[in-house]
């Protein structure tokens, strides 16, 4: 009989919740409680490991979105809650990822829509929300405290913060009690900074996940994965700072070369196999959210997941 690996952790990752339900003050459904692991995932035999959450995302401006999501959604994709509902009630997702593509417009002002566009997905689906904002240092101030606002109460993930520009959103975070992204270039040590400079302003260890930033496999994701384990694994040896769960949004393995240029009739095939391989290989790695943009591939991703989780032992 093999013996179990004793690798020597002591260390624990820190819980981070998202949602409220009524009883906690909120309108959702149900709540997470993400984090809490002692060790890599599916490691340890007998022992069930929680799978990850799955994040159904969607935008607000599909001008700026994949042409292959869109073209598999149709309509849809002009109504976010109308496609926010149909992520609840059709895909299975777990969670809903808001990502304001409005903003990319040239001299975007429009700030007060956002706050009702939050408000009307909020309304459209009873999962937690994760609100992908502006990316631009400019109107980041405005839009996150028009967007926390609108979430009051609901424990909303936002993103994303990045070392050039966290006050903002730490700022709308502090204010309306959400939890935050923290981005860092495939950096452990950058990443492990963020963290740093964020608790330095008042942001708790439990309101930050890690996002290690997620290139596409075969397109950088390698390196993504050995960013990820050296974050865990840090972690579980003590590291506090680095002891916060992690996001990946495997999104660019839609505009990969193999999937943008396959034929019709094979690219959706294509794209749910490299977006669905990506974030398997991400949950392997530790993440406790993975993001993904096609439908078709939230259901072959749980029913992956539901297999390593639930099988007599580890991998």
């Amino acid at each position: 009989m093999i013996p179990e690996p004793n690798f020597g952790w002591t260390g624990t990752v820190d819980e981070v919740v998202l949602g409220a339900t009524r009883s906690e003050g909120g309108t959702r459904s149900r709540s997470y409680r993400i984090g809490g692991g002692t060790t890599l995932p599916f490691l340890e035999k007998g022992r069930i490991t929680p799978a990850p959450l799955i994040a159904f995302e969607i935008c607000d401006d599909p001008r700026y979105w994949s042409p292959i999501v869109n073209d598999f959604c149709g309509d849809l994709v002009h109504d976010p809650a109308g496609w926010a509902k149909r992520a609840e009630t059709t895909y299975d997702a777990d969670l809903i990822r808001l990502c304001l593509t409005s903003t990319r417009q040239r001299n975007f002002s429009d700030i007060p829509s956002l706050g009702k566009i939050t408000e009307t997905v909020l309304s459209s689906t009873s999962l937690p929300l994760i609100i992908e904002g502006s990316n631009e240092p400019k109107i980041d101030s405005e839009v996150f405290q028009k967007c926390g606002e609108a979430g009051q109460g609901e424990r909303l993930l936002l993103g994303t913060a990045e070392a050039g520009r966290y006050r903002s959103i730490a700022a709308a975070a502090l204010a309306y009690n959400h939890a935050i992204i923290a981005q860092s270039p495939i950096d452990i040590n950058l990443a492990k900074q963020l963290n740093i400079l964020l608790k330095e302003i008042g942001v708790s260890r439990n309101h930050i996940v890690i996002d290690p930033y997620t290139g596409a496999l075969g397109y950088g994701f390698e390196y993504s994965y050995s960013a990820m384990e050296r974050i865990r694994f840090s972690a579980l040896k003590g590291d506090a700072d680095l002891a916060m769960p992690m996001i990946c949004a495997p999104s660019d393995t839609l505009t990969i070369k193999e999937v943008r240029e396959a034929d019709a009739v094979t690219r959706d095939a294509m794209a749910v196999e490299w977006e669905f391989t990506t974030s398997l290989a991400a949950a392997v790695a530790g993440a406790e959210i993975i993001c993904v943009r096609h439908p078709d591939t939230v259901k072959r991703l749980k029913s992956a997941l539901t297999g390593l989780t639930t099988r007599n032992g580890g991998l």
